[in-house]
């Protein structure tokens, strides 16, 4: 089977007032779509924008006070985007972040927005890396649109797919197979995927994957418990691993994975197994083998050369 053809793709960012901090105007190159990204300061002026008296849908994003280290999300559309957003930011004191998405030509109908936002909603909780705000999830299957505009409308959803996480909010990427297809064996969902391992003098054993850029601790890996490290940065979330069952109680001073995690780096893998801050470039090395995952790391990078 052939693998599918990847292309390159020209995303603008426009700093409305020059500055870093400031409004964020993000579009791609060929699709008419606008993306506008305030915070708390810049909002004011993300609401001054006339683009945002058009139809549109919108995402307020936040830390999620429940889960530490989690994301809490609400997603709304409108007929005037301005008059929506604001009567839903002063209603959560949760969010940080503030995305809208209109049209340079105003070409959305109510009922275009509204098929986009029943299918964000289902996207975000399908790959369940965010806590979604919203009371009620819509049906998409009573925001039908015809063929034809269904099509436009899943073009539009492919190109927010990719200023999402330009913009720093990852919530509609699906989870690597290592973590969703538990029903699968371990040895045939991480197939063609190296296995790391940390096989420490504590007696803690751990095994983890690398899978598109996410580093996934395997189920039945070990995590020490309260070593007494207090420099540890990551204990906020050991706390909620345990909360949602991911880490259980095993023998005296150990955790056992109950079920697999997605990490953000080796880093934060290796802090939570090892119960302390960790350097997870060199914790982590190559399942027996004396290599490290800086060393595949740079191998790899020597491997690949310079682009031409």
């Amino acid at each position: 089977m052939t693998a599918p053809e990847t292309f390159g793709r020209t995303i603008q960012l426009f700093l409305v007032d020059g500055t870093a901090t400031g409004l964020r105007k993000v579009t791609i190159h060929g699709w008419t779509g606008v993306t506008f990204v305030a915070t708390g300061s810049t909002f004011a002026a993300l609401t001054a924008r006339l683009e945002l008296d058009r139809t549109g849908i919108y995402i307020l994003a936040g830390p999620d006070g429940e889960a530490v280290g989690g994301t809490r999300v609400y997603i709304g559309s409108a007929n005037s985007v301005r008059e929506r957003i604001r009567q839903s930011a002063d209603q959560r004191t949760f969010w940080e972040t503030a995305i809208a998405v209109t049209t340079s030509d105003d070409d959305l109908s109510k009922g275009h927005v509204e098929y986009l936002e029943a299918r964000l909603i289902s996207m975000a909780t399908q790959a369940n890396r965010v806590t979604l705000d919203n009371a009620t999830s819509p049906s998409e299957k009573r925001r039908r649109l015809p063929e034809a505009d269904e099509a436009n409308m899943e073009q539009f959803l492919a190109n927010l797919k990719i200023i999402l996480p330009v913009v720093g909010l990852d919530m509609l990427k699906p989870q690597p197979r290592a973590v969703t297809q538990t029903a699968t064996p371990v040895a045939q969902r991480t197939s063609g995927e190296m296995t790391f391992e940390i096989r420490h003098k504590s007696g803690v054993q751990a095994q983890a994957v690398e899978e598109d850029g996410e580093f996934v601790v395997l189920e039945g890996s070990e995590a020490l418990r309260d070593t007494g490290y207090f420099q540890q940065s990551y204990i906020g979330l050991k706390e909620n691993l345990v909360k949602q069952g991911i880490l259980v109680s095993a023998r005296e001073g150990f955790y056992v994975f109950a079920k697999p995690y997605s990490f953000s780096s080796p880093s934060a893998a290796a802090a939570i197994v090892l119960d302390r801050n960790s350097n997870g470039l060199t914790e982590w090395k190559v399942k027996g083998d004396k290599r490290t995952y800086s060393d595949i790391k740079q191998a790899r990078a020597m491997s690949e050369g310079p682009s031409a």
